[in-house]
């Protein structure tokens, strides 16, 4: 009788056990689909995320295109160039034009660098009547500030000439 209790205990028990098995499986298995799920969507918002990044980069470089075509645009209609009519009355008016816009900042900068050398000797004439301390008065005259305006003049011009090189 207790072979007979046995063997079909025994036989439950096996039975069981590949369902038990098949239960275990299918958990990991979900597990697993839900992990690749999750795979899945990440590598999914970081594909998105990487198209928004191209699609914003590109329309920024579409936007500094743009920009600098209307600044070179902009530039270019600012060139006054004198291109003669065949009328003497018109050639005249045209001509004067192209003078006094060419001649603006040559004039106004040879007035302030006049202003400026004018202030410069009346220092130095009021210095040497008070003292004839040559260190003193190079103390006096040559300033911070000369040096930066200086330095702002030698820039504008050579930089300038290495930038127009470029171009």
């Amino acid at each position: 009788m207790i072979e007979t209790l046995l063997g079909g205990l025994l036989g439950g028990i096996f039975r069981c056990i590949p369902e038990i098995l098949k239960f275990f499986d299918a958990k990991n298995e979900r597990g697993h689909e839900l992990a690749m799920q999750d795979k899945a969507l990440a590598f999914q918002q970081l594909t998105g995320q990487q198209r928004i990044d191209e699609l914003s980069t590109a329309g920024q470089q579409t936007y500094n295109t743009g920009a600098l075509d209307t600044l070179k645009a902009a530039l270019e209609s600012q060139k006054l160039e004198f291109k003669p009519t065949g009328y003497a009355w018109v050639d005249m008016l045209m001509a004067i034009t192209v003078f006094i816009t060419t001649s603006v900042r040559p004039a106004v900068t040879y007035i302030l660098v006049g202003l400026y050398v004018t202030a410069k000797i009346a220092l130095v004439y009021q210095v040497a009547q008070h003292t004839i301390d040559l260190s003193l008065m190079v103390k006096v005259l040559w300033t911070a500030d000369d040096q930066g305006i200086l330095s702002a003049i030698l820039n504008f011009w050579f930089l300038g000439r290495v930038f127009d090189k470029v171009r």
